[in-house]
């Protein structure tokens, strides 16, 4: 709004007196900042629950143009700790028990060896031979190692074949595992053990020695035993020259 004042006289030099009133022009600014949380029955993404989700809105009033509010969305928080923890940890705890069990297998069947080996003719040795003890705990270890390795994939991996043969492909993605891998280490100190114990009963028997084919059983089992098949037959053969001289 404005307007103007005139005024002249022949007294007096020409003036003139201009008086402009301008519109004010007043824009104050109030902002309000608020949360507004939206919620449902239970929010999930990907199977995991979501929090925090929130929708931030800010409300601007002004002279000129009146109130407005303005919505901005927070981006969701995807809480996935706890299932990270609890999955680092099922694998920590996997790996420590396959460890202790390959630790410890290993460690019963020794005593067993070395009285083969250093004292083959002790009552001990022959006592210890003849117990039972070793292979029905070495077997629920391996039975509980077995059980912790199964999955429903593992029928699948034995025979991928057609003909339901074990392929090698197969065998090796099972072996992956370290569970499977001491599963099976267990199996193989088992296993050799037995048939170390048969090669020394039977060298006891037939007076052979079964030293050399015991400790050959530890770490090459079918090795040991076909030496001690050799060595049984060698002997067999001087055992008839010795006795017609």
């Amino acid at each position: 709004m404005g307007f103007s004042l005139s005024s002249s006289s022949s007294c007096f030099p020409t003036s003139s007196l201009s008086i402009k009133i301008t519109k004010p022009y007043c824009d104050v600014r109030l902002s309000h900042r608020s949360f507004i949380t939206t919620r449902s029955h239970k929010p999930n993404l990907l199977g995991q629950p979501v929090h925090g989700l929130t929708t931030d809105a800010s409300k601007n009033w002004s002279f000129i143009t009146g109130s407005r509010i303005a919505t901005k969305p927070k981006l969701a928080r995807l809480d996935l700790s706890k299932n990270i923890r609890g999955v680092h940890a099922s694998w920590l705890a996997n790996a420590q028990v396959a460890s202790n069990a390959f630790t410890l297998g290993t460690i019963a069947v020794l005593p067993f060896y070395g009285l083969m080996v250093l004292a083959p003719k002790s009552e001990l040795t022959k006592r210890s031979m003849q117990s039972n003890i070793p292979y029905v705990v070495l077997g629920l270890l391996y039975a509980y190692l077995l059980y912790l390795s199964w999955t429903p994939e593992t029928m699948q991996l034995i025979f991928a074949s057609k003909y339901w043969l074990p392929e090698l492909p197969g065998i090796l993605k099972m072996f992956s595992s370290e569970m499977t891998l001491a599963s099976a280490w267990i199996h193989l100190l088992v296993v050799d053990l037995f048939a170390a114990r048969q090669v020394f009963h039977d060298g006891v028997e037939n007076q052979i020695e079964t030293r050399h084919s015991v400790s050959l059983c530890l770490f090459f089992c079918p090795i040991g035993v076909l030496i001690h098949v050799i060595t049984k037959a060698l002997t067999n053969r001087d055992g008839p020259a010795k006795h017609g001289t």
